[in-house]
Parts: structure tokens; sequence; C-alpha cells
């Protein structure tokens, strides 16, 4: 049995292809949505956020042979959390993620180590800043950013109800909400740019299925700043960017 965090759309379709090697795993996801998308797929899913101590709990409770953290590069807390309840219940821990994207040394580019960074960055340089960054650091922007008369913020999220909540508490206004899930093509991101005078575009660097590098290259060819959030950078031990990697790890653990 292999326990799987999942949080990125390639993290479910390498859960499928365990699956078809005839692995039985149980994934784990923090959103309902989530969830369903996996098991669409046949795949057995728990869902909510674990504490380490739950995870260990889980982990000794079950006949698990390996922990894959497919869970977002911008997890940390999860990334943590795996690697140390798997080193307790004394199983492999094996990361996957996507691989980095290798930008140019554009000069509209602008790298940062972290999100309060970007909002320092955004600070100085004023004008108009779409947020791709998501709700979970929203406040970090607020905090440096809201009641700017030079500044304004306009946040791109999922559209989930949680989210206009903390929008509406973070004091941002329902026209500076783009409520929409992507992926976004190319016109897409013109437009929403367009239609907002953006400035600045602050992102992540989550890698190419997350389409940061349609993102950031439409930006930059309309004379957009960009800064980049780069990941946080973790000793995660053994880690693939390829499903191969990680399909032929888990049968050196098995057999």
């Amino acid at each position: 049995m292999i326990f799987m965090l999942c949080g990125t759309s390639d993290a479910r379709e390498l859960a499928v292809r365990i699956k078809q090697s005839g692995c039985s795993l149980l994934t784990s996801v923090v959103t309902e949505s989530a969830a369903k998308s996996l098991m669409d797929e046949g795949l057995e899913v728990r869902v909510g956020r674990l504490t380490e101590d739950e995870m260990v709990q889980l982990l000794t409770a079950g006949e698990y042979a390996a922990v894959i953290d497919a869970s977002h590069p911008f997890a940390e807390e999860a990334h943590r959390n795996a690697m140390r309840a798997a080193q307790r219940a004394n199983i492999p821990y094996i990361r996957f993620e996507r691989a980095s994207l290798l930008y140019d040394n554009h000069p509209g580019l602008t790298v940062v180590p972290g999100y309060e960074e970007a909002a320092l960055e955004v600070k100085r340089r004023k004008g108009s800043v779409m947020l791709t960054t998501g709700s979970k650091t929203l406040h970090i922007f607020a905090r440096h950013l809201a009641g700017d008369p030079d500044i304004r913020i306009v946040a791109r999220m999922l559209p989930r109800r949680d989210n206009m909540e903390k929008c509406e508490e973070l004091g941002i206004e329902q026209k500076n909400i783009v409520a929409m899930q992507g992926p976004f093509s190319r016109e897409m991101n013109v437009a929403l740019y367009r239609q907002y005078g953006t400035t600045l575009m602050v992102t992540k660097e989550s890698g190419s299925t997350g389409a940061v590098d349609e993102k950031v290259e439409t930006a930059l060819n309309m004379g957009i700043g960009v800064i980049l959030i780069s990941r946080p950078e973790l000793a995660f031990g053994t880690v693939f960017t390829e499903f191969e990697g990680v399909l032929d790890e888990l049968q050196t653990i098995i057999d």
C-alpha cells in the first residue's frame, strides 16, 4: 500500500499510473473538489490536512510501503510533515515535483525568495498589480499594499466561497477580484492584463503544468513587469521530476 499526497494535476496522473502498475494506494488531498477529480479516476481518497502526528498514526496503522509527496511545490508544511512522518514510521519518502522552468535573464523579470519580498517589491514599484499567488498569502500583500493610492491590487484566485470571504475581510474590492479556474490560454491572460491595466504581475514558480510559463511569457511580451517567487529550498532526499523515476523507485521498494 502506498500513501500519496496529491496537490497538482500531474499528481493525479501519477496516481493513476501507480494504480495501473498494480500498486494499491491511498491518496490524500485538502479539498473536496480535488478529491472528486481523483475519485473520478477510481482512486481511493481521504480529504483534509494532516499534522505530522496524524500522518504517523495513519502510516503505522496500515501496511504502507512508502510515502509519495506530490503536493504543491509551495506546500512547505505538508512537505515537512510527510518527511518527518515517513522517518518516524520507518518507511521510504519519495518526492515528486514538476521540473523548475528556466527563464532567460529578461530585464522585466524579478525573482524574489518569498511573499514578503514580493510585496515589498510591489510597494516600491507601485502600479496595477495582478496577484496570481492564491488566497493563503493574500494577507501579506494586503498588509503592505492596501490603502496605497498608487497601487491597485487585483487578486486572481479560484472561485471558492472562502476565497471571496477572505478578500472581503482584507478589503479587496469586488471589482478587483478575478474568480476563475485555469488553465488560462494566452488570449485569456492578454485580455485580463488589458482589462485591469496591469503593470506588474506576481506569480509563483510552480512548473509547466501550472502554466506559469504562459502567464510569465505573456506578461513580459506585453511589457508588464513580473515578480516571480522562487520555490522553497528543502532537502527532500529522493526526488523525481518524471513519472518513470517514481514508478521505478516504487518497484525497487516493493520488490
